[in-house]
């Protein structure tokens, strides 16, 4: 019986780092965050962010579909592996402006309709759910 124990104790350690800690976890996984504003300008083109399961993040850019990786512990924000489909079109500043400004973003608020991401040099962008 005792040799099973330490057994027990790992399992369970392990099921906790399992949970899913990143902001997926505190967002509707069915909303679809609209860009509302960047750096306390409004942001004039079509421009999206969801989280639709742990640690997966798509949306779609002025010009593009795009999707990530996000691995990080709510409420800091990182994405990796960005990966975006490849079409021009007259919105093109504003969708390399909107991924460099997702691309610096490190932290991540979530709080009802709302999603506000940030950093410390003091940039943001303002979503809202539709």
């Amino acid at each position: 019986m005792f040799k099973i124990i330490p057994f027990l104790i790992m399992a369970t350690a392990l099921s906790a780092c399992a949970r899913d800690e990143s902001i997926s976890k505190f967002v509707d996984p069915l909303s679809e965050f609209h860009l509302i504003e960047m750096n306390g300008i409004p942001f004039t083109a079509a421009a999206t962010i969801a989280f639709p399961e742990e640690g997966r993040v798509v949306g779609r850019a002025p010009c593009n579909s795009y999707f990530a990786t996000q691995t990080v512990p709510y409420p800091w924000f990182a994405l990796e592996g960005i990966g975006a489909t490849r079409m021009a079109c007259p919105d093109l500043a504003l969708e390399t402006a909107f991924f460099n400004a997702l691309e610096g973003m490190t932290l991540s608020e979530a709080s009802g309709t709302t999603l506000i991401l940030s950093n410390s040099v003091g940039q943001k962008m303002v979503f809202a759910a539709r």
